[in-house]
């Protein structure tokens, strides 16, 4: 039978966070790789990982072409088929339904940030897809994740805990840090809406300290779903291909940027990428 795969996506990590938080379990799928977004939001950077365009490596003296020849005959390994490439996917040109339509998979999305509410377009080919009561709880994914032996499982996993405002599953709400002084963002939580240039205010709310803080606690998220993970690979089977990595990064506060999203900075779109089977 192919292999389920697991495709694991921290929101809004960037790559040294998630390197300073030296994930030890996670590490143990293989070797953690710097690579880059296709988009600095998330929305459309979610849209390339189901049309299969995981994080590229930004390769030098290579055709387009050429480069995503390789990078979709990785999916050969992912799914443990053979023949995998992007004319595979024609004419549908989405992940989940040549899952399920040709491979024969199962297929689920469990999502964290509203704007991949199941009303959305992304919601096509899946059996289920989920939006979760909080914005920030892995742990309550994995609890859900069942898998068969008669058909292999795909499962999209939208992670919060490292999205803005960086917090843990049992951290009380009037605890979580309360940001102002953003252009236009930020202004309700629930908006979700991403990034953007930071302004003066009488009072700085935007002080170095507090940004260091900020990015500190995307750190301690990272740590933390490092136990999480954990749980996972103690959930699933043998011939289970996982792959770890982030939709962008996040700015706290290089060259007057916060967040994400109208954003064109090295950090909004470096992200950590790690992948591989348990041994």
């Amino acid at each position: 039978m192919a292999n389920n795969f697991v495709l694991v996506i921290f929101d809004s990590c960037r790559y040294d966070s998630f390197r300073r938080a030296n994930p030890k379990t996670i590490a143990k799928l293989g070797k953690v790789e710097k690579r880059w977004s296709y988009a600095t939001w998330t929305a459309p950077s979610h849209y390339n990982f189901l049309i299969g365009l995981m994080p590229h490596r930004s390769p030098k003296h290579v055709y387009a072409s050429e480069y995503y020849t390789k990078e979709f005959f990785k999916f050969n390994e992912r799914l443990g088929a053979d023949g995998i490439e992007f004319k595979s996917l024609v004419p549908r040109l989405y992940l989940p339904h040549f899952l399920k339509e040709k491979m024969g998979y199962r297929t689920h999305a469990m999502v964290s940030l509203p704007v991949l509410n199941p009303k959305t377009v992304l919601n096509q080919g899946f059996d289920d897809y989920t939006l979760m009561d909080k914005h920030n709880d892995m742990r309550a994914m994995v609890k859900r994740m069942t898998f068969t032996k008669d058909q292999p499982s795909f499962y999209l996993l939208n992670v919060g805990e490292t999205h803005y405002p960086y917090a843990l599953p049992d951290e009380p709400k009037d605890e979580w840090p309360r940001i102002s002084g953003v252009h236009g963002v930020f202004k309700h939580l629930d908006d979700h809406v991403v990034g953007g240039k930071l302004v003066q205010q009488k009072e700085k709310f935007f002080d170095q300290k507090k940004l260091k803080a900020l990015r500190g606690r995307q750190v301690e998220a990272v740590k933390y779903l490092d136990t999480v993970v954990e749980e996972l690979f103690d959930l699933v089977p043998k011939n289970t291909y996982i792959t770890i990595t982030s939709d962008h990064g996040e700015l706290f506060g290089e060259e007057g940027y916060f967040g994400h999203g109208p954003i064109l900075h090295d950090k909004v779109l470096e992200v950590p990428f790690v992948e591989g089977k348990l041994r």
